[in-house]
């Protein structure tokens, strides 16, 4: 691990990512963005009655809230060459701890919110100094942080689900602002604005994405490496911290084992939307994309009544089909 030298010295990948890597990312966003079309044509065309309609469409929307918000956090650890297999247990472990707040404890729902969100960027920053200053391989420590969170959600909610009974709470995710869209939509679209802007208009962004081209070369340059991966895992963390406030507002209670699998579902919305799994290359944008692409095909597929475990081949098959592409980019830019 490389250590900081000079703390405000550019960041060596910053001309890159202004230049080349940014046509490549946005041809990866139209590829993506293509797909997504395809796919809700093909599913408009096999069920006319029912999947093109708003209604449909909201749904999809809805059901891309939580997928989305911890795919925005993860993409800031995959853009570093990292990856958090934690977020899924992590966010259930923020649920129970916002109805621990919030039920248990009797705190205000806004403060409950704020506390559950911060709980998560800690759940972050540890994943960021196991990683960061102890050095741990990325999927180890957050492997081990993934059984950690699942139990602790366990232990802390007494393996019983907490079940809120404040409307203001619930209306977070459920209530409608603009009619017709739920607030949870409202949050992701928010949660993704302030995403893109970290990741495109300041030092994080490009240190994010400075790290994940060459580490090494990072910290010669002078990025304070460690520091900076701190910071990411632990924005990371706020992000799953707001996926288990919005998760446990949608069912109006804290299940202490509803992260399972959301961690695959996540990584994989980063990989579809382009994200390199060798680093140095992510968007939102992207991100968002594939997080519509996995709920799109998800939908799609329930009304066409496609059995689950076709449905999980399907899914992995897009996954494989991602990162086959990844590889190849990545060959043609070391052969080029």
């Amino acid at each position: 691990m490389t250590t900081t030298t000079t703390e405000n010295a550019p960041a060596p990948q910053r001309q890159s990512t202004r230049s080349g890597p940014s046509w490549r990312s946005r041809m990866q966003q139209m590829l993506a963005a293509g797909t997504l079309v395809l796919i809700f044509i093909a599913f408009s065309i096999a069920s006319p009655e029912i999947f093109p309609t708003w209604g449909n469409i909201v749904t999809i929307l809805y059901s891309t809230v939580v997928i989305g918000l911890l795919a925005l956090g993860a993409t800031f650890v995959i853009t570093t060459a990292g990856i958090d297999l934690s977020v899924g247990t992590a966010m259930a472990l923020c649920a129970v701890m916002s109805g621990l707040f919030i039920v248990n404890w009797g705190l205000p729902v806004p403060l409950g919110i704020m506390l559950a969100i911060l709980f998560g960027g800690l759940v972050g920053l540890v994943n960021g100094i196991n990683v960061a200053i102890l050095d741990l391989p990325p999927f180890i420590a957050t492997l081990a942080m993934m059984m950690v969170a699942g139990g602790l959600a366990l232990v802390f909610s007494g393996a019983a689900p907490i079940y809120f009974e404040q409307p203001s709470y619930m209306w977070l995710s459920t209530g409608s602002i603009i009619p017709s869209v739920p607030n949870a939509v409202l949050v992701l679209l928010l949660a993704a604005v302030i995403a893109a802007v970290l990741m495109s208009r300041t030092v994080l962004g490009r240190y994010t994405m400075a790290i994940g081209a060459n580490q090494e070369a990072a910290g010669l340059a002078g990025v304070a490496v460690r520091k900076w991966l701190l910071i990411v895992y632990t924005v990371g963390g706020l992000f799953t911290g707001l996926a288990g406030v919005m998760i446990s507002a949608r069912l109006g209670s804290a299940q202490p084992a509803t992260g399972m699998g959301y961690e695959l579902d996540a990584i994989a919305a980063v990989v579809i939307g382009g994200t390199s799994l060798s680093g140095g290359r992510g968007t939102i944008a992207g991100t968002m994309i594939g997080a519509l692409i996995i709920s799109t095909l998800t939908n799609g597929l329930q009304i066409l009544s496609i059995p689950q475990e076709w449905q999980d081949v399907l899914l992995g098959a897009v996954i494989l089909v991602a990162v086959f592409i990844d590889r190849l980019r990545k060959r043609r830019e070391r052969t080029s």
